[in-house]
């Protein structure tokens, strides 16, 4: 039930720090697998979800610093556009930004990069993302904003 409930949101959101399916499906398993293993220590403290979301960012940042992601943020699926909207060019410039997104976020360390994407793209409270990457509510902010920062940069060509 609990893989059923919270696995797909761990799954994106391994999926968007590692840029690869395959090592973001690996990522979560081996996060489920040590969840089991470790529940009796799950005080409640916080909720599931933010133990699981702990779990999966670290064992993605562990990915993050042996080595460099192969694949980029394309093989992330887009939700589907609307009919009207859907047209060769824009499909075309839509995986052009992914793209170019994905390349940028290269530039982030890997700390910078979990807490953007928890922040920008799960939405998640920054109190959420400190507990979850074990750090202060201060460095997060500071984190996000240096990607931001980075990101707007990067993709200024984009605007």
């Amino acid at each position: 039930m609990l893989v059923r409930r919270h696995g797909p949101a761990l799954l994106r959101l391994a999926t968007r720090l590692l840029g690869s399916r395959t090592d973001a499906e690996d990522a979560v398993q081996d996060a489920f697998v040590n969840a089991w293993r470790r529940i009796p220590e799950f005080r409640g403290d916080a909720s599931f979800s933010t133990w699981m979301y702990r779990i999966v960012t670290n064992r993605c940042l562990n990915i993050l610093r042996t080595r460099r992601p192969t694949q980029d943020l394309g093989s992330v699926p887009e939700p589907p556009a609307p009919e009207h909207a859907s047209s060769p060019a824009r499909a075309a410039e839509s995986q052009a930004a992914v793209r170019a997104l994905s390349d940028a976020m290269q530039g982030l360390t890997p700390e910078q990069r979990a807490c953007w994407v928890l922040r920008e793209l799960q939405g998640l409270p920054y109190e959420e993302i400190a507990e979850i990457v074990g750090s202060s509510h201060q460095a997060v902010r500071g984190r996000v904003f240096r990607a931001r920062r980075y990101l707007t940069e990067a993709m200024s060509s984009w605007r």
